[in-house]
């Protein structure tokens, strides 16, 4: 039965004045989509941090319910896909974007981005996974098909305490990769070991002040999730035949870098977009995520957080004061 009264994580703005709070809404004013969802978890990822502030450049039109990551039961549905009792996942697309997201009890959402839960995951699971598991997940299937396997040499993953990099190390050492980590928190070293990190580099080590065109060949693979100097330090440190995922801007959006790694060692650039994913990849990619990509360590990786929390851990991302995955327990 659907309720038509429920709670959701509202932003509000009109003129000068910003609100980011839980509030009463109504499956009435949810926008239109072919599938009604009681939503039983969601995540937190950095983007929907930015969408819980004034300025953040994320919501277009206020309000607004943000959330880019949802897990459910659909409760009704007009399209033959799915039925009454589905357990599904959604990340990507509009969701929490320009489309009302998961930090709500109820979602009514196209058909076209729901994904069937796969058999070895749970709901929570799936929600510790997320876009950012999904992200690391789609690096990882980017870098084999270039040719990276384990035997030709470390990984290296960057901004390894934040969600992407937590579950891009866990999946590479899942999966027979060594990985080596950077980080710029000292604390976070045992818990990236315990995830599969063989060696820590310090956020330093990977950013230099002066980067070389071309430097000391070291890694086979990397994901990166920093970009700027990081991710130009990355590219000239590549062996020859190297793949680069690229898929964030922690560290900022210019890359000072030459053609060097690309026509010298014929280093490859991966652009890693998980938001418009096709179905033909994101279906079997996250069977995949369900059987053998999924860490063992998942408990380790993830936080459960009621909504009431909500605010003040969205506000702890933006700080950067938030290890791993945070789910969220949207229905009591």
């Amino acid at each position: 039965m659907v309720e038509n009264k429920f709670r959701a994580f509202v932003v509000e703005k009109k003129e000068e004045e910003f609100s980011a709070e839980i509030k009463e809404w109504y499956l009435e004013d949810l926008p239109q989509g072919e599938v009604v969802i009681k939503v039983e978890y969601s995540s937190i990822n950095y983007k929907d941090g930015l969408a819980s502030i004034p300025n953040g450049k994320i919501v277009q039109s206020y309000p607004f319910i943000p959330g880019i990551d949802l897990a459910g039961i659909v409760i009704t549905s007009e399209d033959a896909r799915y039925q009454a009792g589905d357990s599904v996942i959604i990340t990507g697309y509009d969701l929490g974007v320009t489309h009302f997201g998961g930090f709500s009890e109820y979602a009514r959402v196209p058909a076209d981005w729901i994904v069937p839960l796969p058999d070895g995951l749970s709901l929570k699971e799936a929600m510790t996974i997320g876009t950012a598991g999904f992200t690391a997940a789609l690096a990882i299937q980017r870098l084999e098909e270039n040719g990276v396997k384990p035997e030709n040499g470390p990984v290296l993953v960057t901004g390894a305490s934040g969600g992407v990099g937590s579950m891009a190390i866990a999946m590479l050492q899942q999966i027979g990769y060594e990985v080596v980590a950077s980080t710029g928190k000292e604390e976070e070293h045992d818990y990236l070991r315990r995830l599969g990190a063989k060696e820590i580099l310090s956020r330093e080590q990977v950013s230099p002040e002066k980067i070389r065109a071309i430097d000391k060949q070291q890694w086979a693979g990397a994901i990166d999730s920093v970009g700027g100097n990081t991710l130009a330090y990355v590219l000239s440190t590549a062996k020859y035949g190297a793949s680069v995922a690229a898929c964030g801007l922690t560290g900022g959006v210019n890359l000072p870098t030459s053609v060097f790694p690309f026509i010298l060692r014929g280093v490859n650039l991966l652009g890693i977009d998980s938001v418009y994913c096709p179905s033909e990849v994101r279906l079997p990619l996250w069977k995949r995520i369900a059987t053998e990509l999924k860490p063992n360590l998942l408990h380790e990786i993830a936080t459960e957080i009621p909504l009431e929390e909500l605010p003040q851990t969205l506000n702890a991302i933006l700080k950067g004061k938030v290890r791993g995955r945070t789910v969220v327990k949207i229905s009591n």
